[in-house]
């Protein structure tokens, strides 16, 4: 049998390290090292191997309040067992964060998954307005560890140390666990009247840190929906 499909570049990267890039839209874990893995729900489209997936509860009464009180919170699941698991999110750039005790907000949205030794929360924004601003959620990881994240398209990494910095809520990946972002509304009575501009929320960013934008705003078919080397490495390469 010939086929293109039998490339090399089409086979599985065969790897003993824990997380390998098939490609630049595929990510195989080996669940074998290292112990489970959260991942975020449908994400996996294969494994191999004796895997189990388990529905990943908020895992603390103050994470369950903040997802019955906020409407918000990650639809998770723990892979465990001996063997591989590939995951994948609408053929979207996939990369992953190396965390060396050091901290990372990630939209929702864009979590791919992470080792289960990290520690994780639901960030809230200062202001009141998150779920106008999209359905945003957002969800803090530290410790030691390494993220995977989806991003739709090439990413662009900006430096709020400079300026302050506004990304629309549904465009941005992730930023540094010490911003606080707020919420701003740039709509004004005029703008409502002659019809708005689509451009009514921001995140406003300002102090030393950096946000991943991705040059989308989202799929359309989950607009509205609530989900929204060492150190910091392999996202900025």
């Amino acid at each position: 049998m010939r086929s293109e499909l039998f490339a090399e570049a089409n086979q599985e990267i065969q790897s003993a390290e824990r997380w390998t890039k098939q490609s630049s839209k595929m990510l195989r874990v080996n669940v074998s090292s290292g112990g489970d893995v959260i991942a975020a729900k449908g994400a996996m489209v294969a494994f191999q191997g004796q895997i189990e997936f388990q529905h990943e509860g908020a895992g603390s009464a103050a994470r369950f309040l903040k997802q019955m009180v906020t409407g918000e919170g990650a639809p998770l699941m723990r892979m465990r067992g001996q063997g591989e698991v590939f995951l994948a999110r609408d053929a979207q750039n996939i990369f992953t964060v190396l965390l060396e005790d050091e901290g990372l907000t990630v939209n929702g949205s864009s979590l791919l998954a992470f080792d289960q030794a990290l520690q994780w929360d639901i960030k809230m924004l200062r202001s009141g307005g998150g779920m106008m601003a999209g359905g945003l959620f957002n969800l803090e990881i530290g410790g030691r560890g390494t993220v995977a994240l989806s991003c739709d398209g090439q990413p662009l990494l900006l430096d709020c140390s400079r300026q302050p910095t506004y990304v629309d809520p549904n465009a941005a990946v992730c930023w540094s666990a010490n911003l606080q972002p707020q919420i701003q509304n740039s709509m004004n009575l005029r703008s409502m009247l002659r019809g708005g501009t689509g451009e009514a929320f921001q995140l406003a960013f300002h102090g030393p840190g950096f946000v991943v934008v991705q040059p989308s705003e989202g799929r359309p078919e989950a607009s509205g929906q609530n989900s929204g080397g060492g150190g910091i490495g392999g996202l900025f390469e």
